[in-house]
């Protein structure tokens, strides 16, 4: 179980199971938030190199509506700027 928490210290809990996984390629694994647990979502991450660099491509679908896919890519994009500031 992942927990994260807001800047308004609103807790999130995500549970999965990985359901493939490839060294240095790959990640896919299922996702449910502990509120909702019959609602389960896939996410799939693939890495490849780019120069220095790796690209990452991570796609999330599966979703039980359109308003959940909305606020999960509000969810992700903050967090993958987050990780691109990191690393920049």
């Amino acid at each position: 179980m992942i927990l994260a928490v807001s800047a308004t210290g609103e807790e999130f809990h995500v549970s999965g199971t990985v359901q493939e996984a490839i060294a240095n390629e790959r990640l896919v694994y299922s996702w449910a938030w502990r509120g909702t647990p019959d609602r389960v979502s896939l996410v799939t991450v693939d890495f490849k190199p780019d120069g220095d660099g790796t690209l990452m491509t991570l796609m999330h679908e599966q979703f039980f509506d359109e308003s959940a896919r909305d606020r999960h890519n509000q969810g992700w994009e903050a967090g993958l700027n987050k990780l691109e500031a990191l690393l920049a």
